[in-house]
């Protein structure tokens, strides 16, 4: 069976030759029994690997980045690329191609809600927010995050901010606002029932409120004074539940806080 056995690359030893010196004992052992095993490799897990060649994760990291390789899946997936005849390597490919279509669907949702965001209406977002009395943020369920990082952030900055993500405690303080005030109102779908009563409680009341969402044409967007909106992509990871991601919101959210940064600083030292 020796003649069926995966042939030690060439790249592979090359590398163990040029960068032997560098490795550790542990590391050593460890790309002694990589090549030992090498037709086992493609099928394992770093973490499978770990427990069969008795080394860290840390150790298979860094003995890999030292051969100049980004990682163990990178490694593979040269091994692959050397191998192409056999047909284990396959799985390999697979599971990077969906790891990158992971990646891209998020660099998308991050690039497109850049491109959508139009620059007079965070001017628009900053004045309201450096002129408000107090600022207001409304969100529920995921969304809360974004909230509770902005109001923290923001009275960091000085500025006073409330967040609040209770339903009743939403319809009860909408009622309350002051003109003078402002609401921020976080929401994904911009259907949330709570916080669409609050922005009609907010319009009857004369009170400006900002909405950050992927949905314009939501009942939140259509009811707010400023609608921020960005990216959704229609691929989720979790079509059962209602979790899409945040990130088009989050980064609304960071752009509208480095730039509050900025025209305060420049409001500060003229």
């Amino acid at each position: 069976m020796k003649g069926r056995e995966t042939p030690v690359t060439s790249t592979f030893l090359t590398r163990i030759s040029e960068r032997k010196d560098s490795l550790s004992n542990s590391e050593k052992y460890l790309i002694d029994y990589i090549t030992n095993h090498l037709r086992e490799i493609p099928q394992l897990s770093i973490v499978q690997l770990s427990m069969q060649a008795n080394v860290s994760t840390a150790t298979i990291v860094r003995a890999m980045q030292k051969l100049g390789y980004g990682g163990f899946t990178s490694f593979k997936i040269r091994l692959k690329d050397e191998h192409a005849e056999n047909i284990k390597f396959t799985a390999v490919e697979k599971a990077d191609h969906k790891i990158k279509e992971a990646i891209l669907k998020n660099e998308r949702e991050v690039l497109q809600t850049i491109r959508m965001i139009d620059s007079g209406t965070i001017e628009d977002t900053l004045q309201k927010m450096i002129y408000a009395n107090k600022i207001m943020l409304f969100a529920r369920g995921l969304s809360e995050l974004i909230a509770k990082e902005m109001a923290i952030k923001l009275q960091l900055l000085g500025k006073y901010s409330e967040m609040h993500n209770d339903p009743n405690i939403i319809r009860t303080i909408s009622k309350r606002i002051q003109p003078d005030d402002l609401v921020m109102l976080i929401s994904l779908n911009g259907k949330t029932e709570e916080l669409v009563e609050a922005a009609e409680n907010c319009k009857a009341n004369g009170v400006s409120t900002i909405t950050l969402t992927t949905n314009r044409d939501s009942p939140l967007g259509k009811l707010s004074e400023i609608v921020i909106a960005g990216y959704k992509s229609r691929i989720s990871y979790f079509p059962d539940y209602e979790v899409h991601s945040r990130l088009p919101l989050l980064v609304i959210a960071r752009i509208i806080l480095d730039a509050y940064v900025i025209r305060t600083q420049e409001k500060d030292n003229p």
